[in-house]
């Protein structure tokens, strides 16, 4: 019997947006703040972290309770890790971190092993750890530098001033609990995909930026222990070759994380079945290694990835935008971590700065170069990635660089620095040039 078709996890319109709220609700408690942070994922979690290091008064609302699940391949690049290093995080093995070497990729026939590029301004390692320890992990270390974190408070309405239209806190309501309002100067949105503040006072996700759909689950494994992040190039449905890719990501703990991703450039984006398709793709897999359906462990799991700024602009009005909540995915691969935490250690530091401006107008300029500065690291290379997108959702163009690009291993180690974004900024070799020229040189749209 056919399946039907599974329905494809969206961000924008779709998604209901919160109550805008004038007035705290009657009964309200009400707390004052610098500083509040909605979602403690990675980018909220790394904001309050580096604003409550400075010393400003943070809050941190989380609807869920620690640990609690979450849609993700559970890699991390050097990318990552560096942001790991930064907030003084231990990395090491017996933290309970698995490190990885590189990527192995499978395609066309081949198996190419290419390490992570060894550079000056990221570390050559990567990482493997659960999201539900991952984002725990980076909460406790937000609340013990200081940050008050409020676990269990969904957010349920933005508060706006009615004379300005500025954000000055939010409304949180938990199930059987009198409402709780946070005031502050800044309100960070950092609650995913979803973008719930945001499309609130009006941003909704911009329909050409790309889009793309993540199905994983866990399986018990003989190669939980492997030290390559492992990427299937040519992930099928039927005859049809697809804009994406598989993967298997060993945990260390006895299971690996087994995962499709697909982009929406393709026709087929949303009429396929993802969870069929992953357990196609995991019955075909040699026995040996142990990823089967009776070695599952758990349901499959997915979500959306909103990629290359979804949503503009990431400040306005006292509302700023970090992470998933601002569409920061890169599109060349995926990766939504690192640049969570980038972005949120970006907006600390502007959000820091502008404190300690004396007039509410001198703080003002200070928190709207936010989005200027999201332009200037990322917005050439999200402009790159958003081309390269278009043009793989096209089969015959991903069929000929899975067969022609990979049998060139220096043409490879050039394209695993630029989809993962690992260059020297200074006195990078000729592959980190051009990739950096390219990016200074695409408009940051």
């Amino acid at each position: 019997m056919a399946q039907t078709p599974q329905p494809v996890p969206t961000t924008g319109s779709t998604t209901p947006s919160p109550t805008v709220l004038t007035e705290p609700p009657a009964g309200a408690i009400v707390l004052d703040a610098d500083v509040v942070v909605v979602g403690a994922g990675p980018a909220g979690s790394t904001t309050a972290a580096y604003l409550a290091q400075a010393g400003v008064d943070v809050v941190v609302l989380e609807k869920s309770a620690f640990p609690r699940e979450k849609v993700c391949g559970d890699g991390l690049t050097p990318r990552a890790v560096r942001q790991l290093v930064r907030l003084g995080i231990d990395t090491s093995a017996q933290a309970g971190w698995l490190r990885n070497k590189g990527l192995r990729i499978l395609g066309g026939g081949m198996r190419l092993e290419l390490p992570w590029p060894e550079l000056a301004s990221f570390p050559d390692y990567g990482l493997v750890r659960p999201r539900t320890d991952f984002d725990q992990l980076l909460a406790r270390h937000a609340a013990k530098l200081g940050a008050v974190v409020h676990e269990r408070t969904p957010v349920s309405a933005p508060l706006i001033d009615d004379r300005t239209g500025r954000v000055v806190g939010v409304v949180a309501t938990a199930e059987g609990e009198r409402p709780l309002v946070v005031r502050g100067s800044v309100v960070v949105a950092a609650d995913g995909n979803s973008g719930r503040l945001a499309l609130a006072v009006g941003r909704d996700r911009l329909p050409r930026r790309p889009m793309g759909v993540a199905y994983r689950r866990y399986y018990a494994s003989r190669r939980h222990d492997d030290t390559w992040l492992e990427s299937w190039l040519e992930l099928r449905d039927g005859g049809r070759l697809l804009p994406g890719y598989g993967w298997i990501f060993g945990m260390g703990d006895g299971t690996s994380n087994v995962g499709v991703g697909i982009l929406n450039t393709s026709s087929a984006f949303r009429n396929i079945d993802y969870r069929a398709l992953l357990r196609r793709w995991v019955a075909g897999m040699p026995a040996e290694w142990g990823i089967t359906e009776e070695t599952a462990q758990g349901p499959i799991r997915g979500a959306a990835l909103p990629m290359g700024f979804t949503r503009k602009p990431q400040y306005a009005d006292g509302l700023l935008l970090v992470g998933d909540a601002a569409g920061m995915i890169n599109p060349c691969n995926g990766e939504g971590i690192a640049y969570a935490m980038e972005s949120g250690a970006a907006a600390a530091e502007i959000i820091v700065q502008a404190l300690a401006k004396p007039t509410g107008a001198a703080r003002e300029r200070t928190l709207r170069s936010y989005p200027r500065v999201l332009a200037e690291q990322y917005g050439g290379y999200y402009t790159l990635g958003r081309w390269f997108v278009q043009l793989i959702g096209k089969p015959g163009v991903m069929r000929f660089l899975t067969r022609h690009g990979l049998p060139h291993p220096q043409l490879m180690r050039f394209t695993l620095k630029f989809l993962a974004n690992l260059t020297d900024p200074r006195d990078g070799d000729a592959m980190d040039r051009i990739i950096n020229a390219a990016s200074r040189w695409a408009p940051a749209a």
